[in-house]
């Protein structure tokens, strides 16, 4: 759509027909769907799905990342008027990339939630379409994982965070964000061997084999050893990356449920996320942003660019393949 065009048009997210292109539309108005994205449960000939879970009853602090996923849409609406930065390519005008909406549950049965999470993404996967998943609290990252590996196998996962989330829970009926990744591996959907954590900043004793790049170690070593390091870990194998927005010091983004000092930087991010470019990336999520906790929204247009960047990502692994 060009730009004399719009001032026609209202509402892209249901009245754009094409799902490629950038959107030119006001950033203040309009239907927040991510990256103006049309809305629609029509998968046909979708590369790429961009889907909600409004989900935060497994934190182990603040809540409020349920209102993460709409906040993180909103924000968004200040990026797809260009092609990204430093990609080479515009992965909206390549690909057919829609917002699927949020995943439906009942809030009052919280054990029936993994299953419908996983029947959920399942819906995608199947359809031939990848998924980014905009959260919610980081649990949502654990029945999304079973979906990929019902698919791919035992998958490969790169984890930015300030936790690792692998602290010892053999009770697989407990729904906690801190220890999802501990059931992940010992359910053998995740290849502790070949996934890395990226950021880590507070103590556990047993990281589960998984590979560690802490904070200090993405300061000291810088953007392109850390991403050197990465990628010959994971080689080619089916990755999964999921972003915890805390893996960002909290000057950068304050609004989550358990910042941690020490973090990452925005411009680091930026630079390991466009350099990982040539990774196997078949899946990814933004999840832990809480908005209430940061009144300028500067977490959630993190969690937007973040989002973005895996959009980049995914489109660069689709090029390739």
């Amino acid at each position: 759509m060009a730009l004399e065009d719009a001032k026609s048009e209202v509402d892209l997210a249901f009245t754009k027909t094409a799902r490629r292109g950038l959107a030119y539309e006001n950033a203040f108005g309009g239907a927040t769907s991510f990256l103006r994205r049309r809305y629609t449960k029509d998968l046909s000939g979708v590369d790429l799905a961009i889907t909600g879970v409004p989900f935060d009853q497994a934190v182990t602090h603040r809540t409020g990342t349920r209102f993460g996923p709409r906040a993180v849409r909103e924000a968004s609406a200040l990026q797809p008027f260009d092609p990204p930065y430093g990609w080479g390519y515009s992965p909206l005008e390549e690909f057919d990339i829609v917002d699927y909406g949020d995943v439906a549950f009942d809030y009052a049965k919280v054990s029936d939630f993994p299953d419908t999470l996983t029947a959920h993404i399942r819906e995608i996967l199947a359809a031939g379409a990848g998924s980014l998943t905009l959260g919610g609290d980081h649990y949502i990252t654990f029945p999304i994982l079973k979906a990929y590996a019902e698919k791919f196998g035992p998958i490969s996962l790169l984890h930015f965070d300030a936790h690792s989330d692998t602290w010892v829970d053999d009770d697989f009926s407990r729904i906690d964000h801190g220890t999802m990744f501990y059931k992940a591996i010992k359910s053998g959907i995740v290849d502790p061997a070949t996934s890395v954590q990226v950021g880590i900043r507070t103590h556990n004793d047993d990281f589960m084999g998984v590979n560690i790049i802490d904070a200090r170690e993405v300061h000291e070593a810088g953007a392109a050893e850390v991403v050197r390091k990465i990628k010959g870990i994971i080689g080619d194998r089916p990755t999964y990356l999921t972003f915890d927005i805390d893996c960002l010091d909290p000057a950068f983004a304050p609004g989550t449920g358990t910042p941690v000092w020490g973090g990452l930087a925005s411009w680091q991010v930026a630079a390991i996320l466009r350099d990982l470019a040539g990774i196997n990336l078949v899946g990814g999520d933004v999840v832990e942003v809480s908005p209430a906790y940061d009144t300028t929204g500067a977490t959630a247009i993190a969690g937007a660019h973040v989002a973005h960047e895996l959009i980049c990502l995914y489109g660069w692994t689709r090029r390739k393949g």
